[in-house]
């Protein structure tokens, strides 16, 4: 894939420090014909994402400073296809969200926002810089608008939790996904769709098992 090859070309020339660095991959990035994503939640797990945006391709994990995860739901008592809270990231100093950031073409921009709802107004799309061990890179994630917490379904964690287990974040953040309590739905969810997820519960049992 020309691509990715070409990002990981960028990459080696990517500083920690200066900003001028971050936003020249971006622009890079753009005219090659792909944009950055940020992952934290459900979209952690490959098979997950690539149900509505077939493109997304690993390129590195990273956290984000200075936010925290969250769960909740867009409006009070308003349920959706997981039956439960959902991720979202919230401004709290100190703290950090470690996560994935995929590449995707730019045909699957929308794609990616229709799956946010951001024409809806469920999640507003947000520019942040992300840590990696090749130094800080410009990301397009999404935030929830009008947050209301509420914990997530057991589908929904599993799902987080195997997109974590399935890139290797770090061991306490992982263990910091497996200890969020859940609200026990036990129905049908986006989790059926998902066509090998039955391997991976089978191959990661440590992660947030049903």
């Amino acid at each position: 894939d020309v691509a990715l090859l070409l990002i990981i070309i960028l990459a080696l020339f990517v500083q920690p420090t200066p900003p001028a660095h971050q936003h020249w991959l971006q622009e890079m990035s753009g005219a090659a014909g792909f944009f950055l994503y940020f992952a934290f939640g459900s979209n952690l797990l490959k098979e997950r994402l690539q149900l509505a945006n077939p493109s997304a391709t690993f390129y590195k994990t990273g956290r984000l400073k200075d936010y925290k995860l969250n769960f909740g739901l867009w409006k009070e008592h308003i349920d959706n296809a997981w039956h439960g809270g959902v991720a979202t990231i919230e401004s709290y100093p100190g703290a950090e969200v470690w996560g994935v950031i995929w590449t995707l073409n730019n045909e699957h921009l929308s794609s990616l926002d229709d799956q946010e709802a951001v024409k809806a107004g469920v999640y507003s799309p947000l520019e942040v810089s992300v840590e990696t061990d090749n130094g800080t890179v410009l990301c397009r994630t999404y935030q929830m608008n009008n947050f209301h917490a509420c914990p997530p379904s057991p589908q929904y964690k599993q799902v987080v939790c195997l997109g974590a287990e399935q890139h290797g974040l770090p061991v306490e953040y992982k263990k910091s996904l497996e200890a969020v309590q859940t609200n026990n739905y036990s129905g049908p969810s986006i989790l059926d769709q998902i066509p090998t997820i039955t391997n991976l519960r089978l191959n990661k049992r440590g992660a947030c098992s049903l």
